[in-house]
């Protein structure tokens, strides 16, 4: 009884604003960032090399190259509210739920192939 109660309370800090991704798909996620008195916007791009957890404890891992081809990894809850929006740059084409194994690829070799959606053309 008290767990259908967890879920009841939980229910109001679950978003649904955040469109559906998965793992091998480009992504920009836009984080609140608050310095001093100010706050600001700031992008992180990068490909979804996991998503775990479940309700309110949905969690989601970004990787992206940075400067010097220095591969830099973040957390992200989905739920969180420091999270402002999140767009889906390119789908992804995976055969895998976690991608770790880019952890290991250099260059080229880290691309993910991007998944085609076309629609058939009709007379």
């Amino acid at each position: 009884m008290s767990d259908n109660l967890l879920r009841k309370v939980e229910q109001k800090f679950i978003r649904d604003d955040l469109p559906n991704f998965k793992p091998g798909d480009t992504v920009k996620i836009h984080i609140k960032i608050t310095e001093g008195n100010k706050t600001r916007i700031q992008a992180f791009q990068g490909i979804v090399i996991s998503r775990h957890g479940n309700g309110i404890n949905k969690m989601f891992t970004v990787r992206k190259i940075g400067a010097g081809g220095v591969g830099v990894e973040r957390i992200f809850p989905v739920n969180a509210p420091l999270i402002d929006k999140i767009d889906v740059i390119r789908r992804g084409k995976v055969r895998r739920a976690k991608l770790y194994y880019l952890r290991s690829k250099i260059g080229k070799a880290a691309k993910v192939r991007e998944l085609r959606t076309e629609k058939k053309k009709t007379k």
